[in-house]
């Protein structure tokens, strides 16, 4: 629990700035349901008291009518019923546009929670999302920002209108009974003293079912991410029983909350039952004593079901209130994470650099006390072609990283063209690179698209260059659909060579000066091997290249090599002779 329940409502309501006049607007609809509820009974006690009694009616109605009408019992009955027909239709109509207007209002306002969160997490460092997962994110993107519309809108208000309606009910009893209106308010301190005690104990537990029910959605994301692996190892049981366990904590949780809410709610209702009772026996006693009418007493039970229902309305959305701010907590959380690789304030912008590169002492650990970098410093000039090698963790892959600035080093820096990376503003410098991955990320879109994604203003044109210079157009022409079929989810209607070469026709239009290989040829044939290393020596021509890779012979077409291990540069070979990588293939063999 971060943030208190106030903060936080204070703080959806700011962010809500936009919508405050439809949010009013609801609002306002909302507390007119509070002079319509006074209404309805009111019918009732014009037949009670002037239609079997003799009581004259109100003057708001007999100031419609002459002054010497004569009201027979047929007439008080149709006024009733036409003031209760009149009353239900405007009670209807309130609800029609309240109904209406919540419903779209909470749509927009969920789609702009959800925008402005998924937009903070796409921006928020690596190490963020290595900590979190994935599934947390998508928990916190598609059902805690849910939590935000059923509290600006159903219980925020509820709980204003039912204090408003509260607090008229208790003037109109004062009105009424003096005596009625005291033992209503000797309700509230009991009332008020139970709903703190109970809100403390329900919001702490909600967190832990909202992380239990995270944690069960990351199993599904897991497995389902996973499939060919899971069913390779005929592991789908014990999936299920990991999905059930975190479930269960969920469960539990939720069972839990039902039942203190339950209990809670029993308390409270018979704290009411015994004040209706004492309402009843006290005014049975004027009726009987003529201190007040049947009319009068009928009013006052009306008013007093009135009274407690906004008290019951409180009570019953009280464990609803405390899961939608535990989830609107979660958000806030979230939106409250600093980027941990910040631009500077007065970043400049940078349009095509020339590719030369600078570490000067750079080390890096992603947990404290752990390097994974120790004093990294060399120099690369512009179209050099530089191959780092090293066992696996050797901090290869996290040299690149630091090299794209997915994440700040801790000590030392990393110079281009001459000046800091951190001059620049953050798209710019990143925008500086195009990265072919070992295993090629594609979206659920065409190929035409996914090619496009290195840069969504090219032509068709300059897309089935691409394809050609990555030698990807033929298999996509095979395709009756071309550069509009559909690759499915993460490109698996397509082969690991195909997705591969789609994904150096991405680099080729993008067209940056700097270019980062991670281990492109390392899953594949050797005759799709072969295309894609053709295709990959025209995209590494007149641009800096790093080639992350365990095979030796991939470095044959590099100039400089950097040699990595236990985090620390052991060496830096630039124009090295046929016999240097002989020679440490037999050292790594040995």
């Amino acid at each position: 629990m971060k943030h208190p329940g106030f903060y936080l409502i204070k703080r959806v309501l700011k962010d809500a700035r936009p919508y405050w006049i439809y949010l009013v607007s609801i609002f306002l609809l909302t507390l007119l349901a509070t002079p319509i509820a006074l209404l309805k009974p009111y019918a009732l006690k014009l037949i009670i008291d002037s239609g079997f009694g003799t009581d004259p009616l109100p003057g708001f109605i007999s100031s419609f009518f002459s002054a010497n009408y004569t009201f027979s019992f047929d007439t008080v009955l149709i006024i009733a019923v036409s003031l209760a027909i009149l009353v239900a239709l405007i009670d209807n109509i309130n609800g029609f546009i309240l109904w209406v207007l919540e419903t779209s209002t909470g749509e927009k306002l969920v789609l702009n929670f959800r925008t402005i969160l998924f937009n903070h997490i796409q921006r928020l460092s690596l190490s963020y999302h290595d900590t979190k997962g994935i599934s947390d994110s998508l928990y916190r993107i598609q059902w805690d920002t849910m939590s935000l519309r059923a509290l600006i809108l159903n219980h925020l208000p509820t709980l204003i209108s039912a204090f408003i309606t509260l607090l008229s009910m208790i003037i109109v009893m004062f009105m009424i009974n003096v005596d009625f209106a005291i033992i209503a308010l000797c309700v509230l301190p009991p009332l008020f003293i139970l709903t703190r005690l109970s809100t403390k104990l329900l919001r702490k537990d909600w967190y832990k079912v909202k992380n239990a029910e995270s944690d069960a959605i990351s199993v599904i994301h897991e497995v389902l991410s996973s499939l060919r692996v899971v069913k390779s190892f005929g592991q789908e049981d014990n999936e299920e029983k990991r999905f059930i366990n975190h479930a269960n904590q969920a469960v539990k949780g939720q069972v839990k909350m039902a039942r203190m809410g339950a209990g809670f709610s029993f308390v409270v209702n018979m704290l009411l039952a015994i004040a209706a009772a004492s309402f009843l026996f006290l005014g049975a006693h004027f009726v009987k004593s003529g201190k007040m009418t049947l009319g009068e007493l009928t009013l006052v039970l009306a008013y007093l079901a009135q009274l407690f229902s906004p008290l019951q309305s409180i009570i019953k959305n009280l464990n609803e209130v405390q899961s939608s701010i535990a989830s609107v907590d979660r958000v806030y959380s979230v939106l409250d994470e600093q980027k941990e690789v910040k631009e500077m304030p007065h970043a400049v912008h940078l349009t095509r650099a020339k590719g030369e590169f600078r570490f000067e002492n750079l080390s890096f650990s992603y947990e404290k006390g752990r390097p994974i970098l120790q004093n990294i410093s060399f120099d690369i000039q512009p179209g050099d072609r530089v191959g780092i090698m090293g066992t696996t963790g050797a901090g290869k892959s996290t040299l690149v990283s630091l090299l794209m600035r997915f994440y700040d080093p801790l000590a030392g820096k990393i110079l281009i063209d001459g000046e800091d990376v951190k001059k620049y503003k953050l798209s710019d410098y990143r925008s500086q690179f195009s990265i072919v991955l070992q295993e090629p990320v594609l979206f659920s879109t065409s190929i035409g698209e996914n090619i496009r994604y290195g840069r969504p203003d090219a032509t068709d044109k300059e897309v089935i260059e691409a394809a050609i210079a990555a030698n990807a157009h033929n298999f996509i022409m095979k395709n009756n659909q071309g550069y509009d079929a559909m690759v499915g989810e993460r490109g698996m209607q397509l082969s690991g060579g195909e997705r591969q070469r789609i994904s150096l026709a991405r680099a080729f239009i993008k067209n940056a000066p700097v270019l980062i290989l991670d281990e492109p040829t390392s899953s594949l044939d050797i005759r799709t091997e072969a295309l894609i290393m053709e295709a990959m020596e025209r995209l590494m021509a007149d641009r800096t290249t790093f080639m992350i890779t365990h095979r030796l012979d991939s470095l044959s077409a590099c100039n400089v090599i950097l040699h990595l291990e236990n985090g620390k540069l052991l060496e830096v070979v630039r124009d090295h002779d046929a016999d240097y990588l002989t020679n440490k293939k037999i050292a790594f063999l040995k």
